[in-house]
């Protein structure tokens, strides 16, 4: 039998509203799950996802399938200026909803100089990253999940050379946040976009091959926005200040022009 990998992450949830207690309420819910990605310095991370389940009831057998889920291995560093992957589009029954579970198969590899690995998932890893969330799905409401793939913090080189996959996910609502995107000039190397908010922990992505960036999950109020050019391209960094995001908005910055 064909052995499955779980990860357990967190679901946050986005909306507080009045519940009429008429029996015209919607009795469902409709859900996107998306996958994105804010890479690390490799060719490709390769992740075989099957399958994307929820919990209601915090207990072992509460799990239940999404469906709609068609298995495919996903490059995670092609999930970058605003690419992302559907990895489900479905209505389920609204109400609480404990945790989401993203399930592997075995087929997962990194390619780091031109040469593919394996990409192990050590057994402690197995019972996955648990947090309880109680909360509650308003029926006749969508809900987009995105589960941000930190690529840079999820692979660990072995001291025998190896490579596993010990997974650090951020579970963003789509419309409890806003998005901050746009594109630099030139874009011939890649640049990573950075925004900070006071002392809150900062929000990272990269652009593209065509140098558009998007950063998902941005919470309400106003960044700088750092670009840092990869060191060979001679470009200067530079800072955008006083970016705002807005919730359930794209902010376009437009195009960043970089100089040396």
């Amino acid at each position: 039998m064909k052995k499955h990998v779980f990860l357990l992450v967190a679901l946050a949830t986005f909306f507080t509203a009045f519940i009429s207690c008429s029996n015209d309420d919607p009795k469902t819910s409709q859900v996107e799950v998306r996958l994105v990605d804010a890479p690390g310095d490799y060719d490709a991370v390769n992740i075989d996802v099957q399958d994307v389940m929820i919990n209601a009831n915090d207990g072992e057998n509460g799990w239940k399938s999404l469906g709609n889920v068609t298995p495919q291995v996903y490059d995670l560093l092609e999930l970058t200026g605003g690419i992302d992957a559907l990895l489900v589009d479905t209505e389920i029954p609204a109400g609480k909803i404990s945790q989401i579970r993203l399930v592997l198969g075995d087929n997962n590899s990194i390619v780091v100089d031109g040469q593919t690995h394996p990409l192990a998932t050590p057994s402690a890893q197995q019972s996955g990253l648990k947090l309880n969330v109680h909360q509650n799905l308003v029926g006749g409401v969508k809900y987009t999940f995105i589960l941000d793939f930190m690529v840079d913090k999820s692979i660990v080189v072995e001291g025998n050379g190896a490579y596993s996959l010990k997974p650090t996910i951020r579970v963003i609502t789509e419309a409890a946040s806003g998005a901050i995107s746009g594109m630099v000039n030139p874009f011939d190397y890649q640049v990573e976009v950075s925004a900070v908010s006071g002392e809150e922990e900062a929000i990272t992505t990269y652009t593209n091959e065509e140098g558009k960036f998007m950063l998902h999950g941005v919470p309400a109020g106003t960044y700088n926005v750092t670009f840092t050019p990869d060191e060979a391209s001679g470009l200067a960094p530079k800072t955008v200040e006083g970016v705002n995001s807005v919730l359930g908005e794209n902010t376009d910055m437009g195009t960043i022009e970089l100089v040396e």
